[in-house]
């Protein structure tokens, strides 16, 4: 498949237009090829030269990623972003970038995924982010203590960045918003849930969530965005038939 066409197919899944105005990551294409057909594709959380370096050797033609290189305002060719531009061009490498429309699809997203490794039910859109909701809530189908919740969101068998048993011993409702939302826990505290799971803790909101009764998981930023990612990736795999391979470059962050 062309770049042109795998962009095409992307935009199928997930809605890139409709965060245009309020994500500052350019989604979509970020670097094309030079129109070459591509066989292999190549899925990471992060754009960097590591992933970039290792999706060349595998074979890929395209480089799927979570946080790209463009954040709403233009950058100098030099330093590190120079070399990694350079990268992308010399080895004819792709690379396509989905922020928030993969933070919220609600079939491939990884709210949406988190949400179903935990069990939630009866999901709601929860947590305004610049005018949108992207992440969900709802009861969990089993109660859960916060331990059991660690267990089945950690990829790669990896700690948290930390664990907050505020709360409930057993969790019945959960809210969850990958990556950096730490702040949004106090939308959580004020819609009365047990459990909120995001990547990242803020110093401003502990005692929030001490005194409000939250209980809280800091699942890391990397571990919580996996999922949307390997689910893009499995459904690129099932359906073009292309081959697929998962870059794993964790920051332990």
């Amino acid at each position: 498949m062309t770049s042109a066409a795998l962009d095409r197919y992307f935009r199928s899944l997930l809605d890139i237009e409709g965060f245009k105005s309020m994500d500052s990551s350019l989604n979509g294409l970020q670097a094309d090829n030079d129109g070459s057909g591509i066989t292999k594709l190549a899925f990471a959380v992060d754009a960097c030269l590591e992933t970039f370096e290792r999706a060349a050797s595998c074979g890929a033609g395209l480089l799927f990623v979570h946080h790209g290189l463009f954040w709403g305002e233009p950058l100098a060719l030099r330093g590190v972003h120079r070399a990694r531009l350079r990268f992308l061009l010399d080895h004819n490498l792709a690379l396509y970038a989905v922020h928030l429309p993969l933070d919220q699809n609600p079939e491939y997203g990884n709210n949406a995924a988190l949400a179903g490794l935990l069990g939630i039910k009866n999901r709601e859109s929860f947590g305004e982010y610049h005018g949108r909701l992207i992440g969900y809530r709802g009861e969990l189908a089993e109660p859960l203590t916060i331990d059991e919740a660690v267990k089945r969101i950690t990829f790669m068998g990896r700690p948290p960045l930390g664990v907050y048993p505020f709360g409930p011993k057993e969790n019945k409702t959960c809210a969850v918003i990958s990556g950096g939302a730490a702040k949004e826990a106090l939308q959580a505290l004020e819609a009365g849930t047990d459990l909120y799971v995001t990547g990242e803790i803020s110093h401003t909101v502990y005692h929030h969530l001490a005194e409000g009764r939250l209980n809280m998981i800091a699942g890391g930023h990397y571990s919580t965005e996996v999922w949307g990612v390997r689910k893009i990736m499995e459904q690129c795999a099932a359906e073009l038939g292309l081959e697929t391979e998962f870059i794993d470059v964790p920051t332990g962050l």
